[in-house]
């Protein structure tokens, strides 16, 4: 897969929020690498089972959380139980309320909630962060027969003033994805309906039923990792298209939280003819206030030694590098967390 480009664009000389997590990222990379110790052969179990809250069935969160939880509780003895879940935002509201132990959420829905900002404006959640993990690549789907080969394709016809409006799928309520989207078809200035749907729903409205020419929406707006499993499959039945956004992810990457990355998802991933620009934002494993230690410390230290056995669950697994998985600002480490970084010389 490309390389990620982070886009920084001209800033006045000093540290500052951003700068320092830019340089946090880069200062890990630095660092060495874990040596052979497996660890803390006394690091105790955790006393309780516990729950982790994944996302959509059949997207990456919820593939991947599953895995994790399973390996964990084999590790450990002691369950941790995957939940499925609408997403980031889902997930930052249950684990700071304690509903939830563990979750994953993308990096800037983690600042806004952070922050008290966007959709957490009515005050700001407290959590703490395990790893940064893999990122979430930005899918916007079209049908093989679409006429659409760009954003901007998906505004009526200006010709046609009783055209009707495309219908775009912008991922359930209160998720990642929907915060991704709306920034997506706003910064373009494109003008759709724009129904919630969760990924399954996508998949099935896209594709026609019956008789029918089209399915109940035009196109859906995906943000995951890759492969997304029920996006790779409707390549053999219905036939997709990948939406180039360059020019918009560009803005993006430049305007907002610096997470933010133009990359590519390359033509292997979904059997397109060729490489797509997108928008790629990271992946953080939170942790609820006053997580133990045990469970912070073995969700880590499974997360890293047993990678080879995720990877077999889900490939972004191979994504996983403790180098870069300790930038989570602003979002501290758990303590635990941290000293097993320290203790692998990260």
């Amino acid at each position: 897969m490309d390389r990620p480009r982070l886009l920084t664009p001209a800033r006045p000389t000093g540290m500052t929020r951003r700068s320092v997590l830019g340089f946090g990222a880069a200062a890990a990379s630095a660092l060495l690498v874990p040596g052979c110790s497996r660890g803390r052969a006394d690091e105790p179990a955790p006393a309780a089972a516990g729950t982790f809250v994944t996302g959509n069935p059949g997207g990456v969160y919820n593939v991947f959380g599953a895995a994790l939880c399973g390996l964990v509780s084999e590790v450990t003895g002691m369950e941790l139980k995957p939940l499925p879940s609408n997403g980031s935002v889902d997930n930052l509201v249950k684990v700071a309320t304690r509903v939830a132990d563990l979750g994953f959420c993308t990096s800037d829905s983690a600042l806004a909630a952070y922050e008290g900002t966007d959709e957490f404006s009515k005050g700001p959640l407290r959590f703490s962060a395990l790893a940064r993990v893999y990122d979430n690549y930005v899918h916007i789907v079209v049908p093989m027969a679409s006429k659409a080969k760009e954003l901007t394709d998906l505004n009526p016809p200006k010709d046609d003033p009783h055209a009707r409006k495309m219908v775009v799928s912008i991922g359930p309520k209160n998720s990642g994805t929907q915060i991704v989207a709306d920034m997506i078809l706003d910064e373009a200035k494109v003008d759709v309906t724009r129904v919630n749907m969760t990924l399954e729903q996508s998949v099935a409205a896209l594709t026609p039923k019956g008789d029918a020419t089209r399915g109940s929406i035009d196109a859906f707006i995906w943000s995951g990792g890759v492969p997304t499993v029920p996006i790779a499959k409707l390549q053999s039945t219905l036939g997709f298209r990948l939406l180039d956004i360059t020019k918009v992810a560009q803005t993006i990457a430049l305007k907002e939280f610096g997470g933010f990355v133009v990359s590519s998802i390359p033509p292997s991933q979904y059997g397109l003819a060729s490489s797509v620009q997108t928008l790629a934002v990271p992946n953080y494993l939170i942790a609820k206030p006053g997580l133990s230690d045990s469970w912070a410390w073995w969700t880590v230290n499974t997360l890293f030694r047993r990678q080879n056995d995720l990877i077999k669950d889900h490939p972004e697994a191979g994504a996983l590098d403790p180098r870069s998985a300790i930038s989570t600002m602003p979002v501290p480490l758990h303590p635990a967390a941290e000293r097993w970084y320290r203790q692998n010389h990260i």
